[in-house]
């Protein structure tokens, strides 16, 4: 652990990314960027796990998969290869097999069974990545799951002496600056994994926020954006999940957190990093806190972050996408 001594000369560099679902290069990426951008820590938001898996079926004269509206045929070892890290790279989990072992699959409970499988070896290979790539660097590393993904993936964070697990937690950062993090998230019409209430929320935070020593100098790892803002607009859906038209373009709402934006106007943190909403990336102030989505382009492997350096009580950005 490195901690700054105390004083206004002392700085610290952030590297913030979230909704990177399941992507191995934004993944990558985001490993990078602490020598790339001489970044302190690297904190990485929540909704790290893709969503879908994608068959490879094994044949006698190679593999055959559809992916992407393309059909591949007769693949070699190295080709189904090239083709598993394409589909990696994009979020998504290739699976391989026979196809008696992947019509299988058809079955629901056989399906979650088989993505679990899949997610938490994920998991686990990215937590080795981090310990190759970070061991010894002086980079510390934050990660936390976010409402997307299972409660299995965590101890495999929690196994980690390089990979900081941070769900529920206030931390250290240096002689000045704590940290808070959830990945929970207000209730969304998905009924993902990790939701809460708004009052259920606001209570979570708010018991890391009361052991903060210096709210002033709090740094507030919310998935959730704060409710109201620039950084939680979305298109509104109805029951059906269809999109809402207006104007002939999507009607945008917001989607964000009430309990967010209390506990940040009542503690006025002097930076929240926030993510859950892919389209928002925005930046702007609540009173004296400086909240940023740096939004996510994950699909295409674009790993979209944001830089802060924080002085004291100065906080300065900047949007990067790479």
């Amino acid at each position: 652990m490195r901690l700054r001594r105390h004083g206004d000369d002392a700085r610290m560099r952030i590297f913030f990314a979230t909704d990177i679902h399941g992507s191995e290069r934004c993944f990558r990426k985001f490993l990078n960027a602490g020598k790339f951008y001489n970044a302190d820590y690297l904190v990485l938001g929540g909704d790290i796990t893709g969503k879908v898996l994608v068959p490879i079926i094994r044949e006698r004269g190679g593999f055959r998969c559809d992916y992407n509206d393309r059909s591949y045929s007769g693949l070699s070892e190295s080709e189904r290869a090239d083709l598993e890290g394409l589909i990696r790279d994009n979020g998504q989990y290739p699976i391989v097999g026979e196809y008696d072992e992947l019509k299988a699959l058809t079955d629901e409970e056989e399906r979650e069974n088989a993505f679990r499988r899949v997610v938490l070896d994920s998991i686990a290979h990215w937590v080795q990545l981090a310990e190759d790539r970070l061991r010894g660097s002086g980079v510390r590393c934050f990660i936390t799951p976010g409402n997307d993904d299972y409660k299995e993936i965590d101890d495999a964070l929690q196994g980690s002496d390089v990979v900081e697990y941070v769900e529920g937690r206030c931390v250290a950062l240096d002689d000045d600056h704590e940290m808070i993090t959830t990945g929970y998230s207000n209730i969304t019409p998905w009924r993902s994994p990790r939701e809460l209430t708004e009052d259920e929320l606001q209570r979570y935070v708010e018991r890391m926020a009361s052991s903060v020593a210096n709210p002033a100098h709090m740094i507030a790892v919310l998935h959730p954006p704060p409710f109201g803002t620039e950084l939680d607009k979305a298109p509104e859906i109805d029951e059906e999940f269809r999109v809402q038209m207006e104007g002939g373009q999507p009607k945008m709402t917001s989607v964000g957190s009430t309990a967010v934006r209390a506990v940040l106007e009542e503690y006025q943190p002097l930076l929240g990093l926030h993510g859950h909403v892919h389209e928002s990336r925005a930046a702007q102030r609540l009173g004296r806190t400086t909240c940023i989505n740096p939004g996510s382009e994950y699909t295409t492997g674009t790993l979209l972050c944001a830089i802060v350096s924080v002085r004291g009580d100065r906080v300065d950005y900047q949007f990067v996408a790479g």
